[in-house]
């Protein structure tokens, strides 16, 4: 994985560069960072590493690798659906992150890709949710990277997706959820609250059946966190396996792979900023609690099996 990069702040009253690291990067524990200046962990922009008593210098830059930390394999496979020379996309599965991110890193899409197809430069274009499965677009060239990133900040990607929830009879369908829904640091679930919607959602009604479970295609307008989650179970009818809508549960042990968040990001379609080719992918995934699962209709909301928290849709 890519090292992390430090800047050292202008003002500070530190005489070395180990100094600000240990006092910065103190929730490493005690004794760490100055084992890896002692081991030539942490070098400059030169490469070479910084000497254990090596001065601050304002505005000087750092790189090391972190350590990794111990991780449960995700046991699915992440299926390459496309591949040429500046893209890549792949049929992410349940419980896999897209990206490195708190105790998530080796056992990522990103950090996978990057070793089992030998491309050091990859980088993700969007992220999906971990608890979400489906497509996610890769780019494999650093500089064309912000070109397909910019798809996604200006909306000129269709994303549809497909979730399986509970029927209700009563909920006149398709329709288009409009909402202004914010997400705060350190609090788990995002929220509805008054104010210029921020969020838009398209629902329809694929097929419903008799075990009151139904299918349901999801075209977000937009890309608020948690927003298809939140928007589902504002509608009364909350996706399957949802840990957090409409009610928090608590989390499962690692390597507790039950149930996963009936969510599955189907199709992704856009004008290749690059090649200006017309580009479409379809995910072959099918979802768990559609295609032959039983007793998710059974399912509560506070019965604690829900499957962790994530970001994203």
């Amino acid at each position: 994985m890519d090292p992390v990069r430090v800047r050292l702040p202008a003002q500070g009253a530190w005489t070395t560069v180990r100094e600000h690291l240990v006092e910065r990067l103190s929730g490493a524990g005690p004794g760490v960072i100055e084992a890896m200046f002692e081991a030539g962990r942490i070098v400059g922009a030169d490469g070479r590493a910084v000497a254990y008593d090596a001065p601050y210098e304002a505005g000087m830059f750092v790189w090391f690798h972190r350590d990794l930390p111990a991780e449960v394999p995700v046991p699915f496979p992440l299926e390459v659906v496309h591949r040429d020379e500046h893209l890549v996309v792949v049929d992410k599965p349940h419980f896999l992150a897209t990206t490195p991110r708190g105790m998530h890193v080796a056992e990522t899409a990103l950090a996978r890709l990057r070793r089992e197809l030998g491309i050091p430069t990859l980088g993700a274009a969007h992220r999906l949710d971990r608890l979400t499965a489906g497509l996610v677009l890769f780019t494999v060239r650093p500089e064309e990277r912000g070109a397909y990133q910019t798809l996604f900040r200006d909306r000129r990607v269709r994303k549809e997706y497909e979730a399986v929830a509970p029927y209700d009879p009563e909920l006149a369908l398709p329709l288009t959820v409009r909402s202004r829904i914010v997400k705060e640091r350190g609090v788990p679930a995002a929220r509805e609250v008054p104010g210029e919607p921020n969020a838009v959602t398209r629902v329809e009604l694929a097929e419903h059946r008799a075990d009151g479970l139904a299918r349901y295609r999801l075209v977000p307008g937009t890309g608020q966190t948690h927003q298809l989650r939140v928007h589902m179970s504002a509608l009364g009818v909350p996706i399957l396996g949802d840990p957090l809508y409409p009610v928090v549960t608590g989390p499962v042990p690692p390597g507790d792979f039950r149930r996963p968040l009936q969510l599955l990001a189907r199709e992704l379609e856009f004008t290749d900023p690059v090649t200006g080719a017309a580009r479409r992918f379809r995910s072959s995934r099918t979802l768990e609690a559609w295609t032959g699962a039983t007793g998710w209709a059974r399912q509560s909301p506070t019965d604690g099996t829900g499957t962790g928290s994530g970001t994203g849709q």
